[in-house]
């Protein structure tokens, strides 16, 4: 997979975006195992984008890291500042199944009926609303009435 080519301008929008951003990833003593780059992988799907941290002295392997993860998990390398790492991938689409006959469910809503007087508590009413209903601001529940449809403009309509 080849890696992301970015605009510097893009590259400095990821930059400012990853700024505030704690490392996710932390690449120890072993390097870039199988294990590192899976979880490397699952931060690219989930967040897009993420700082690594490296805990390694030479600023060659460093770097060598960065282009090699930026080259497998084909994404963009954004920044390498210290022992800190930035890549970024765009996310990828989730899909949302569309139900097509799906209805408003039910929802229980709490109804407070207060006292005329004014040191009792509030009498708290529990109360099912269904997809067709509606509650009014007396705690009643109403039903939902289909639109009316104007006799005239149905007549000029055939």
């Amino acid at each position: 997979m080849p890696q992301i080519t970015l605009t510097p301008a893009q590259r400095k929008v990821h930059r400012a975006e990853a700024h505030h951003l704690d490392p996710v990833v932390h690449i120890g003593g072993d390097g870039l195992t199988p294990a590192v780059k899976k979880e490397i992988d699952g931060a690219l799907k989930a967040h897009g984008l993420i700082k690594i941290r490296v805990f390694n002295d030479d600023r060659a392997a460093r770097e060598s890291m960065l282009q090699a993860l930026a080259g497998e998990l084909d994404a963009a390398p954004i920044q390498h500042i210290g022992k800190l790492l930035v890549l970024w991938r765009p996310m990828p689409e989730k899909e949302k199944s569309v139900d097509e006959d799906r209805m408003p469910g039910p929802r229980d809503v709490k109804v407070l009926k207060f006292s005329s007087r004014g040191g009792q508590r509030p009498e708290v009413k529990v109360v099912r609303v269904l997809g067709n209903q509606r509650l009014t601001t007396g705690g009643q529940v109403k039903r939902a009435k289909p639109m009316q449809k104007s006799v005239k403009k149905s007549a000029q309509s055939q």
